[in-house]
């Protein structure tokens, strides 16, 4: 049985505490040095297979035109208000400019703007080069592909805008996807300040520096072997440039709020006179087992992204999955040790806790402190009996409060936050700002249509023809053709932002008209690809496939549920609840991320649509993570039922049993989550905001006032269990005390039971 196999891991850790602790030194100094040797740099494929505009880069591939690497941009301006590239002066400026990051190494080549101008001016102008006044130039520079550079690129270039800021008249700003893929992520700040929180949170919890920072010296180690080994998996294959942030932002939070379950059932152990080393196993058998299970939905559920069938998702998805195992892993073995090296010393409070035991200031920690824990659970005994007393108004209440939270998501758009998005301290916005005013905002978000003539010599000028006169595409730069293959790539500029609307309507537009008309019924093909439309496409695709993977983790969520608690009616329950905070944090991601409601709050300038692939993202993760607290919440209530049978009093005791870890673990999660909302990027500060405000409304609206609501409205039809089912599922109950129940001779089964 599970739980007897956990008992003996978690003794037998408690009882060789430093062999354990080696163990997991040895491992995590292996993954570093792993990640060194053969990891490699994170990369965004933001494509798929069949879509249209993976069709486009498999044609400039074949072309080899260059333009399916990396790519940057300097925008300049004269410094002097009155001067225009027009001039002679302004011109040289310009022409040294292009020359010097002509030089820089792995540089393909770069556009020539004063040459374009002395060509003539329309060509520079037609081609995006110099604005229509002569104010406003773009130096577009070409590199390799990813893989062939590192970020020593981005910093020489960097480096050089640096240096002729202070010899040339030029206000000069940079973007580009090369500061996309090479600039320092936002979590290393975030990591640093979620762990600060969860520190003080848990102090505040448990009274005890010994007691706080064994759960923060877990999460450190899993995070650590976590992160090295999805390092190493970007060696072997393309992990987007997302994943680490996440996974470190899901890992932080699920390791210290597993560790910290486990951590205050072994308190309970210690005051109940156990010696440490047994009360460790015991609190890994019980305790443990939820993790075990709570961690296994989170795995199920983000690994259903593959049902998308975009794989950058399906990766990123293994990637994140590798560190929530891996806090579970040590949630049951280095934990235990920690917990046995310890010893007697975490049943009681430190010096620092029993000071502020005594002040006033210190009732918060005095009613957490699990040795005054009685009064605490005594007022969780008399708000849940007051819910359990009036449980047709909460229940109304507090769904109804959810669903008008969801309502914003019924304006839910998917696109692309673009550089826009930035703060104006990143000079990749102030590049933005800059093209937009002197080319138009299409110009941030070029289109590329790659087409094949297939031996049709006039198809490449009906194209540029049709193409130019769409109404949603405001210039087309000279085309290119390689000589070898005869694919022609043309570089469009629509007349809106990336992140419009009205862009992914022109896209549709292309495809669904103006080429097949440009094309005909020959053999000629042509596809649209760009940024903008990998991303359109990819947010088109999720879309559609959204529901097919909502059932697949219902479905999954639901069948581990009803293993866990032999119950048909918990699970089921447990998954609406679960949409219900899911639907309110999409709401409200939408009214802040798109309606600008309180966007100042977390560094905000701009709304944005939601990024394509993150609600199908956070919808794996959210409902994992919810699920957590189902099962360790709903562990106990079923433990209560099955030693006293009323279940009234099970849902009072176990809500009141639970409550205090689960706010503090609660109080955790948000923390870490919130502190990357503040980052600079739109995805992490989406990620953040969406995962804390989800986990807050799932530990308060729902666990608090919803669960204790609908089980007292079921009844014992909480339990209710076919007897077809109850003959065909194992007998391991989670979350009961089997150590307990097998010296009392307790039988650990459900006791309504349809035969």
């Amino acid at each position: 049985m599970l739980s007897k196999a956990l008992l003996r891991l978690g003794a037998s850790a408690a009882r060789h505490p430093w062999r354990v602790i080696a163990a997991w030194l040895i491992a995590a100094t292996l993954a570093v040095l792993a990640a060194v040797a053969f990891g490699g740099r994170t990369a965004d494929s933001m494509t798929a297979p069949g879509l249209d505009s993976r069709g486009a880069a498999e044609l400039i591939e074949r072309a080899g035109t260059g333009q399916e690497g990396m790519t940057a941009q300097v925008v300049v301006t004269p410094l002097d208000g009155g001067a225009t590239f027009f001039d002679d002066g302004a011109r040289t400026a310009l022409t040294r400019l292009r020359a010097e990051v002509q030089r820089l190494p792995h540089v393909l080549g770069t556009s020539d703007p004063a040459g374009a101008l002395d060509a003539g001016g329309d060509t520079a102008v037609r081609g995006g080069l110099v604005s229509a006044d002569g104010r406003i130039a773009v130096v577009r520079v070409q590199y390799p592909d990813q893989s062939r550079l590192s970020a020593e690129d981005l910093d020489a270039l960097v480096g050089l805008g640096d240096r002729l800021r202070a010899e040339l008249p030029l206000r000069i700003e940079m973007g580009g996807n090369l500061f996309y893929a090479f600039s320092d992520p936002d979590g290393g700040v975030s990591e640093l300040i979620g762990l600060l929180a969860a520190a003080a949170i848990l102090f505040l919890a448990f009274g005890s520096l010994v007691a706080a920072a064994l759960p923060i010296g877990m999460a450190v180690f899993g995070l650590t072997v976590g992160v090295a080994t999805m390092t190493v998996l970007a060696g072997v294959t393309d992990v987007p440039t997302f994943a680490p942030v996440l996974g470190s932002m899901v890992g932080l939070g699920v390791g210290i709020d597993y560790a910290l379950f486990v951590l205050a059932r072994h308190r309970e152990y210690l005051a109940r006179g156990l010696d440490p080393r047994e009360a460790a196993g015991r609190a890994v058998a019980t305790a443990g087992r939820p993790v075990v299970f709570a961690g296994g939905t989170v795995v199920v559920s983000i690994l259903g992204l593959a049902v998308a069938n975009v794989p950058f998702m399906t990766v990123g998805g293994i990637a994140v999955s590798i560190v929530v195992l891996t806090m579970v892993v040590a949630s049951v073995t280095l934990l235990p040790a920690f917990l046995g090296a310890a010893g007697p010393r975490l049943s009681r409070a430190g010096r620092i806790g029993r000071a502020l035991q005594t002040r006033k200031l210190g009732r918060l920690a005095r009613r957490r402190d699990p040795a005054a824990g009685a009064a605490h659970a005594a007022g969780w005994r008399r708000w849940i009996g007051h819910v359990g007393r009036h449980p047709v108004p909460y229940a109304v209440g507090a769904a109804g409060l959810l669903l008008t939270a969801t309502l914003p998501v019924l304006g839910l758009r998917v696109g692309l936050p673009d550089d826009g998005s930035l703060p104006q301290s990143r000079t990749e916005r102030r590049a933005y700002d800059l093209v937009a005013e002197g080319f138009g905002p299409g110009t941030n978000g070029p289109l590329v249509i790659a087409a094949d003539p297939a031996g049709d010599p006039g198809v490449v000028d009906r194209l540029v023809t049709t193409v130019a006169a769409d109404p949603g595409i405001a210039s087309v730069a000279p085309t290119r053709i390689d000589r070898a293959t005869g694919i022609a790539t043309l570089v469009v500029f629509p007349t809106t932002s990336p992140q419009d609307k009205a862009t992914a309507d022109t896209i549709a537009r292309l495809r669904a008209d103006v080429l097949p008309t440009a094309i005909g019924h020959g053999p000629a093909r042509a596809h649209v690809g760009g940024a903008a439309a990998s991303l359109s496409d990819v947010g088109r695709r999720t879309s559609e496939r959204l529901p097919l993977f909502v059932a697949a983790v219902l479905a999954l969520s639901f069948l581990l549920l009803m293993l866990v608690f032999r119950s048909a009616v918990v699970p089921l329950k447990a998954v609406l609840l679960n949409l219900l905070s899911i639907g309110a944090a999409y709401g409200i991601m939408v009214a802040v991320f798109q309606w600008g409601w309180g966007g100042a709050l977390i560094g905000l300038e701009a709304t944005v649509p939601i990024v394509s692939f993150i609600p199908m993202f956070l919808f794996a993760i959210l409902f994992g993570l919810s699920m957590d607290y189902e099962v360790f919440l709903l562990s106990r209530v079923r433990e209560e039922y099955l030693r006293t049978g009323d279940n009234g009093t099970a849902i009072v005791e176990g809500v009141a049993g639970t409550a205090r870890v689960i706010t503090s673990a609660a109080l955790i999660m948000v923390a870490v989550f919130l502190s990357f909302a503040v980052a600079e990027d739109p995805s992490t500060k989406m990620f953040g905001l969406g995962l804390a405000t989800a986990i807050f409304i799932d530990a308060t609206v729902v666990r608090m006032v919803l669960v204790p609501a609908t089980m007292t409205l079921l009844g014992r039809a909480n339990w209710w269990l076919p007897g077809w089912l109850d003959r065909v599922l194992p007998r391991d109950p989670v979350g009961t005390d089997d150590t307990d129940a097998e010296s009392s001779g307790e039988d650990p089964r459900p006791r309504l039971v349809d035969r």
